[in-house]
């Protein structure tokens, strides 16, 4: 007769549980970061105006530059690098991200202006602009949303 469960089938199950356990917990937290998070530069220039500097090396973007025209501002000015959720922010304010798998998605209002960072896509006030490495995108008060930027309903925000 076969008793089962015995101790010293436990004591042969229990590393083998735990090697495959870690073995899947560290190949999901690699698949997770693999890509790295999106290094996002705040700056102003001499008279105060204010401007962004996007990279993200998996989709090959180095310093896209978005300038917020006839704006000025009065913080001080930074690198963030979104790998984790609630960085804060030299001026503006982040209304959503989802960082579960890098770079993932970072919407910002940025003086009434409503950028969102994608991998494949920027969307500036509701506009889908192609990714260009070294490009500039010019950002006027005339493009503005005729509501300001909210964060999305529901969430923690």
């Amino acid at each position: 007769m076969n008793p089962g469960i015995t101790p010293k089938s436990i004591a042969l199950l229990f590393p083998v549980v735990v090697v495959l356990y870690l073995a899947v917990f560290y190949g999901i937290e690699h698949v997770r970061h693999r890509k790295g998070p999106w290094e996002v530069d705040f700056q102003t220039n001499a008279d105060g105006a204010p401007r962004i500097l996007v990279s993200q090396a998996s989709i090959g973007l180095e310093q896209m530059a978005i300038l917020f025209h006839t704006e000025t501002a009065s913080n001080a000015t930074g690198h963030v690098s979104f790998d984790q959720v609630r960085r804060p922010v030299p001026f503006g304010r982040v209304l959503y991200e989802d960082l579960t798998f890098l770079p993932g998605v970072v919407t910002f209002d940025l003086f009434g202006h409503e950028i969102e960072l994608l991998p494949r896509v920027l969307i500036a006030n509701k506009q889908k602009i192609r990714w260009r490495s070294g490009g500039v995108l010019d950002l006027w008060p005339t493009n503005k949303l005729p509501e300001p930027p909210k964060p999305p309903k529901g969430g923690r925000w």
